[in-house]
């Protein structure tokens, strides 16, 4: 039997997850449940790497405390900040290739890092879990790349 005090743990992790703003949003509360017990907890110190752009990539993280920031990748130009509750790792995920950035912790963080072969254990097992997965990672990059074009349309009216 779990502890009171893992279960209060398990429970704030869930909840973070649930609830951010660029949540995962079309995931069902049994969906996380089963996606976070196979999930590796890993902290990450500020500076360190999580993601290399040009890498090969097997893991998608999902922030749970802390920030990342997102890269591209000789030049290092600032892409995006990421927040509790957001994923990174998943382009590399979708399209079974190298990483198109690189993602490195902007202070202390703690993540949940899953395997791809963990994810697509799942979701042979539960097909809809699947669907519902996609769908999420796709509404994400959309309002991703809506937020980019904003600031860049944002940044030229201001010059």
């Amino acid at each position: 039997m779990s502890s009171p005090k893992k279960d209060a743990a398990h429970e704030e992790l869930l909840s973070v997850l649930r609830t951010a703003k660029n949540r995962l949003e079309y995931l069902t509360p049994n969906d996380w449940v089963l996606i976070v017990d196979r999930a590796k907890r890993t902290t990450f110190q500020k500076g360190e790497i999580l993601v290399q752009a040009g890498k090969q990539n097997k893991t998608v993280y999902l922030l749970v405390k802390g920030h990342a920031r997102v890269e591209t990748g000789a030049s290092k130009a600032f892409i995006a900040q990421l927040e509790p509750g957001e994923v990174c790792g998943e382009m590399a995920f979708l399209e079974n290739g190298v990483a198109s950035a690189s993602v490195s912790a902007a202070d202390a963080l703690e993540v949940c890092a899953v395997e791809w072969t963990a994810l697509t254990d799942l979701f042979e097992l539960y097909p809809h879990m699947g669907s519902r997965f996609y769908r999420s990672l796709a509404v994400n990059l959309s309002r991703r790349m809506r937020e980019l074009l904003g600031a860049r349309q944002g940044a030229k009216a201001s010059s």
